[in-house]
């Protein structure tokens, strides 16, 4: 590492991946570089900076050997001090004539210990400073589960026996797998041949797993082998709490609670379409089922704390224990399914509760816009937690009379990332392929294969020439919606009204989005799209926040 990136590093402060130590000899022990090593390689991993104070002041590491440093013997020294072994690298760099010592740590695959036997992880506090705390027996159970690949409901439970089993709940499974939607050739099994047929049955003298207690457990096996199996269902109406219950059952029975709690707060907006009605859930039904479902199946049951289920006038929230399983993140949320517990997901596929094809998010989205509602979102979430919100107030009836009327006219079913690109294009105003491509986490190439074929189905239409040139839904779209809000899109192109805006700013000085609205005719969302087109060509420039906000040319003078 070289000074200027010691230098970096430094001048960021210190993160979940990069811990400070006071360099002087009496201050700097080698347990506590040891602690500190275990406790970025129980994180993400991350770099060791020795010599550096928590401010942020860059004092220099004294000598540890006499009247020197030795880098491989701070190397050795950690290796043989944590368990199991922590192989860092370790560099002198000088800094402004100090030396820095520069360790190396990587993320551990299963939690690590220091000699003494203390066990530290790296997490933010209250006010979001990193720090290191002690690393709970269930977290580091769950960690050492999922770095051996080991499935959670595979786990012999210690002592249990049929006893323990609720023999209502496997009639419960039994009877959902002679559904249509459920697996026939295990509704005519007996009831060990069901467990052994999920991987449920144990061998030697603990014949049953938790996943077994999970899915159909009495109340007191629960209890007693799985205390953590518990979710919280919460109704708010202008924020007070209207309904609150505690669910402790077998994993079926407390989805079908969860079901009928909701089922009877679901609304449904009745919408005529042609001779047909067509009925508008609140929240649609598919995305109640798999959220719970998710929330159930991948949550981490070694972890303490409720899964919470919570309804108020605008979103409908569910919240688990345990990060997104391995590999999941945001990004490929859309195109990756990895179940946390294998066997519980083909447990709940096989009763015909969520999709066997492993589609369920998508198949969220796509209900979701097609009742004119945004996407679900999964930004409250952390490394600890899963949480996915769904919007639950009015909605879009403009966009689902479109989508119906489209595809009975058409006969062609919109894709999911059509949809996206629709209801963006709705929501925002015009859009260039770049910000289509960013707004919906996209390579461009397949935005530009979805914008030609909707382009060729007459929904999008392109405006504009080179980096002026948006995409924005066409009269006909509008027509079918039955909305107005053509109208005040076409009068003026992107072109003009940047011309319109800048006019304007050059002769009163400024503007704000209500006086862009205003002059182009434009919807606020819309005005927000040619404000944010200007400041991102360098033309204006953004002064004030929220009532005060309003722009100016670029360069212009600041305000006193």
């Amino acid at each position: 590492m070289t000074p200027e990136e010691v230098k970096a590093l430094v001048e960021r402060g210190e993160t979940l991946t990069v811990e400070f130590k006071r360099g002087a000899r009496s201050a700097l022990s080698d347990d506590l570089i040891v602690d500190a090593v275990a406790c970025l390689a129980n994180g993400e991993g991350g770099v060791l900076l020795l010599g550096v104070e928590d401010d942020g002041r860059i004092t220099g590491l004294e000598p540890r050997r006499r009247d020197r440093t030795h880098s491989h013997l701070l190397q050795a020294m950690i290796l043989n001090r944590t368990e199991p072994p922590v192989a860092v690298r370790a560099e002198l760099v000088h800094v402004d004539g100090l030396e820095i010592g520069v360790i190396d740590v990587p993320a551990a695959d299963m939690p690590v210990g220091t000699s003494r036997g203390k066990y530290l992880r790296r997490r933010l506090d209250a006010i979001g400073e990193p720090q290191c705390v002690p690393y709970p027996l269930h977290e580091m159970l769950s960690a050492g589960l999922a770095a051996q690949g080991r499935d959670y409901a595979a786990t012999p439970a210690r002592g249990a026996t049929w006893e323990d089993i609720d023999q209502a709940e496997i009639d419960r499974f039994r009877k959902r797998c002679g559904s249509m939607r459920g697996d026939r050739v295990l509704a005519a099994l007996s009831d060990e041949e069901i467990l052994r047929a999920l991987r449920l049955s144990a061998r030697g003298d603990d014949p049953l797993t938790l996943g077994a207690i999970l899915l159909f457990g009495t109340a007191s096996s629960l209890e007693r082998f799985i205390p953590t199996a518990e979710v919280v269902f919460t109704e708010l109406k202008r924020g007070d709490i209207v309904f609150k219950e505690s669910i402790r059952l077998p994993l079926f029975q407390a989805a079908d609670r969860l079901y009928d709690l909701i089922d009877s707060r679901n609304d449904e907006r009745e919408l005529m379409f042609g001779l047909h009605r067509v009925g508008v859930p609140r929240i649609p039904i598919q995305v109640v089922r798999e959220s719970i479902a998710n929330a159930l199946v991948h949550r981490d049951y070694a972890l303490v704390g409720p899964t919470v289920v919570q309804l108020d006038e605008e979103v409908f929230r569910v919240t688990s224990r345990g990060g997104f399983p391995e590999g999941i993140t945001l990004q490929n949320l859309l195109e990756e399914s990895r179940p946390r517990s294998p066997i519980l997901a083909e447990a709940f596929k096989r009763a015909g509760i969520v999709d066997r094809a492993g589609r369920g998010v998508p198949a969220m989205y796509d209900q979701l816009l097609r009742a004119g509602r945004s996407e679900p979102d999964y930004s409250r979430s952390t490394y600890n937690s899963v949480s996915v919100s769904v919007p639950s107030s009015e909605s879009d009836i403009e966009t689902v009379r479109f989508v119906l009327e489209h595809e009975e006219s058409t006969g062609a079913h919109l894709s999911l990332l059509q949809l996206r690109v629709i209801h963006e294009l709705k929501s925002t105003g015009p859009q260039s392929v770049l910000e289509l491509a960013e707004g919906l986490r996209e390579p461009e190439s397949r935005i530009r294969m979805q914008l030609t074929k909707l382009g060729e189905a007459g929904v999008v239409e392109a405006r504009g020439t080179g980096r002026h040139r948006r995409n924005h839904l066409t009269a006909a779209f509008y027509r079918i919606a039955q909305s107005s809000e053509y109208v005040r899109l076409q009068d003026t192109d992107p072109i003009q009204q940047d011309r319109m805006v800048m006019a304007y700013v050059e002769q009163y000085g400024s503007i704000t989005r209500g006086k862009v609205a205003e002059l182009c005719r434009l919807g606020p969302e819309q005005a927000k799209t040619v404000l944010r087109r200007l400041v991102d060509g360098g033309q204006l420039e953004m002064r004030g926040q929220r009532r005060t906000a309003h722009y100016v040319s670029a360069g212009s003078p600041g305000e006193a």
